[in-house]
């Protein structure tokens, strides 16, 4: 399934629609917080902090994760607004354009991650499920795109990922 994810094409249209999917989506979201010029995740983040989301028990279930909330994020809150706003946006652009396409999934797949962590479920895991299809197709999926010139420019220039896979 991998092989067949990064190296044929019938797998490269189908990521690219994925793709085009997912970038759509990210840059709505990013470009309505950042018009808006109101976006903040103070509610978000205070409603995760006092509901965080629990296991079976009853037990809240990330600790750690109410803890980076209340010590890191909330202390620095206009700092996770920017990046938010900005990062759902770049992450778009990315993969609308299929520049630097792995990277800009990894990254969608780590806010989604922030997301359920809060306890926030919306369509973050259908999202996590066509992000991950994006990173194992790997150059693939952003060969319809900016990476068919910009993967081979930087893997002349940046030696260690001469030794990447397709």
């Amino acid at each position: 399934m991998v092989k067949w994810l990064r190296l044929s094409k019938t797998s490269m249209v189908i990521s690219t629609l994925i793709r085009l999917y997912l970038g759509f989506t990210w840059l709505m979201a990013g470009f309505e917080k950042v018009s808006s010029g109101k976006f903040s995740a103070e509610g978000m983040i205070n409603m995760a902090i006092k509901n965080p989301v629990k296991d079976a028990g009853g037990q809240p279930a990330y600790d750690w994760y109410t803890s980076f909330l209340k010590t890191i994020v909330q202390p620095n809150v206009g700092l996770f607004n920017f990046l938010v706003q900005y990062g759902e946006l770049l992450i778009g652009l990315g993969l609308i354009l299929g520049t630097l396409t792995t990277a800009a999934s990894f990254f969608a797949m780590g806010l989604n991650f922030t997301y359920l962590l809060a306890g926030t479920i919306s369509t973050n895991p259908l999202l996590l499920f066509l992000e991950f299809i994006i990173l194992v197709a790997g150059f693939n999926a952003g060969k319809v795109g900016l990476d068919r010139w910009l993967v081979p420019f930087l893997r002349r220039k940046i030696p260690f990922l001469k030794k990447s896979v397709e």
